[in-house]
């Protein structure tokens, strides 16, 4: 299924700072960016439980925050771009 993952992590101290990058490392192990705080995944349900497992454990509940859409199996349908910098589905073949 594909997951939408956004966060806001506050990066008023330096352990907020570090915790960001944190979040977003684990994000680009699971997905692709496709904006500054936003990843697409393509994940299985045991794949995104422990995810969201990972993701929950680096943030402090107190001050950051984290967003989880499941778009399901079928996001063709689910997901328009418009702009720059489009990015593939994460099934799609890309041919160059």
């Amino acid at each position: 299924m594909l997951i939408l993952v956004t966060y806001d992590v506050n990066t008023e101290t330096s352990a907020g700072k570090r915790r960001l990058r944190q979040v977003a490392k684990a994000c680009v192990a699971h997905g692709q960016r496709v904006q500054n705080s936003v990843f697409e995944c393509s994940l299985d349900a045991a794949q995104y439980k422990l995810f969201r497992a990972q993701l929950t454990a680096l943030i402090d509940p107190a001050v950051d925050s984290l967003r989880f859409y499941q778009l399901g199996n079928t996001p063709r349908h689910r997901v328009e771009h418009i702009g720059a910098k489009a990015i593939s589905l994460p099934d799609e073949v890309l041919m160059l």
